[in-house]
């Protein structure tokens, strides 16, 4: 009798170890992942269900399919205007390329007729975004992933709170990680002044919900006809008086129909995080400028990776030169793959990143990735600081992106991100003009820089590059 029991486990344990496999065999994309786990619940055929259950399911990702899900069956209310197409005899033959990879990827047309002005760092920023908030008369929409106590956080607090009272329609959104950055919460003491606040998915033991995944890395605000967005916090460090450690960054004020995109953007957020979706009313924002601009929103669980897939795309088709600027460089396969054939082609790609990061791990393990670029052409240079948190994306004199968005498996794979297309040659040469400064002052990584560095500091590189797509 003890024998067959015996028997049972064991034919039990081997059941377990092959629904693992073959789960791993048909859920994983990455080949050597499958294998590698497959191996492992195979030939350690307890213990390695186990580590499989542990960490091979990509809850995140399911979990994130869940939510995107979610917000497909409740996108009705929210009708797509008649966004404007790009006559082909105004942009060269590649860009126009790119603009339709953009549109099938994100099923969004280019709108034109916007106006965009860059914001650099908090100094400019946030007063343009308070003067916004303080002119605004029917509604005040921010979301934001950091939201830090300090002067910037208190007058913004202020400013909400002064909308508010004169009855317009304010909503805050701020990340659960993100508001962890900060132990006081100024925005929390805003739903007695009438502000109306949510965070989008709070840890929390009761029920479950503990992760740093899956985080709202989006920035937006719009008040009434005015937009902002890019890559700024709301935070101190943003600011330039009095401050030994600061942070350069660059957002960017917007008016004109792309607005109308931007408050579709949050509105969906916004739904998700109270399930209240509030019906987008008709496009009403006219003409500004001369911008043609399109709102790219990503995040996991949307069945691919759609900024990376534009990326890719925009850097494929580049002809003449490509400019990146990112504080985060830990790039996909599918991106390095992208910058190499570029260089090879002959295009002039140049990448742009800070010399002195707040994320020192990441700054190492960025070195173990670029040898085999540098190798291929792609000139890199590193910025002085203060941090440079910008990223920013030029292509052959007509072609920008600006965002949320890093360079890393984070952005691209774990957190739900916006960047913003832009057509033209004006807004292009803004961007264009302000890396090209920052090459000017920077210091450029040669292959031979690499070859120096001794065996200890080539090991830690690489010990932090293998978990390069969680960092």
């Amino acid at each position: 009798m003890l024998v067959v029991a015996e028997i049972f486990v064991l034919l039990a344990v081997y059941a377990l170890s092959w629904v693992a496999a073959c789960h791993a065999l048909l859920t994983k994309h990455d080949p050597r992942s499958a294998l590698g786990w497959t191996v492992t619940v195979l030939f350690l055929p307890l213990v390695g269900a186990v580590l499989y259950a542990c960490f091979g399911i990509s809850r995140a990702e399911s979990r994130a399919s869940r939510i995107m899900r979610r917000q497909a069956r409740l996108e009705p209310p929210y009708a797509h205007p008649p966004f404007e197409r790009i006559p082909p005899e105004k942009l060269p033959e590649n860009i126009l390329c790119t603009e339709h990879i953009g549109r099938v990827l994100s099923r969004q047309h280019v709108c034109g007729g916007n106006d965009l002005r860059p914001l650099r760092n908090g100094d400019e920023a946030y007063p343009a975004m308070l003067q916004a908030i303080d002119a605004a008369r029917e509604y005040v929409f921010l979301s934001t992933y950091i939201f830090n106590a300090g002067r910037a956080a208190g007058a913004f607090a202020q400013a909400l709170a002064r909308a508010a009272s004169r009855g317009a329609d304010v909503r805050l959104l701020v990340d659960g990680v993100g508001m962890l950055y900060s132990w006081h919460k100024p925005w929390k003491k805003l739903e007695r002044h009438g502000v109306r606040t949510a965070v989008f998915l709070p840890l929390r033991l009761f029920p479950p919900q503990v992760g740093i995944n899956l985080r709202n890395h989006r920035k937006i605000l719009v008040c009434d006809g005015t937009g902002f967005t890019g890559g700024m916090n709301i935070a101190d460090d943003n600011l330039s008086a009095g401050r030994d450690l600061r942070v350069q960054d660059m957002h960017f004020q917007c008016r004109g129909p792309i607005v109308d995109q931007l408050r579709r953007a949050f509105l969906l957020d916004w739904g998700f995080c109270t399930g209240e979706y509030t019906p987008l009313p008709p496009a009403t924002a006219l003409p500004q400028g001369a911008s043609r601009c399109r709102v790219i929103m990503d995040g996991p669980g949307a069945g691919g990776n759609t900024l990376e897939d534009i990326y890719c795309g925009v850097i494929n088709s580049a002809r003449k030169c490509i400019r990146v600027m990112t504080p985060y460089f830990l790039p996909s396969h599918a991106l390095v793959a992208a910058l190499r054939s570029a260089a090879h082609r002959g295009v002039d790609v140049r990448v742009i990143l800070p010399e002195k990061n707040n994320l020192i791990y990441v700054h190492w393990a960025q070195f173990r990735i670029l040898p085999v670029l540098l190798d291929a052409g792609v000139r890199v240079w590193l910025q002085p600081a203060p941090f440079a948190h910008s990223k920013l994306l030029a292509v052959d004199g007509h072609y920008s992106q600006i965002g949320s968005a890093n360079l890393d498996g984070r952005s691209l794979r774990l957190n739900f991100e916006l960047n913003m297309e832009v057509f033209g040659a004006s807004f292009h040469d803004i961007l264009a003009a302000h890396m090209d400064h920052a090459v000017s002052v920077g210091r450029e990584v040669t292959s031979i820089d690499l070859a120096r560095q001794n065996l200890a500091v080539r090991l830690r590189n690489a010990g932090c590059w293998i978990f390069s797509p969680y960092l």
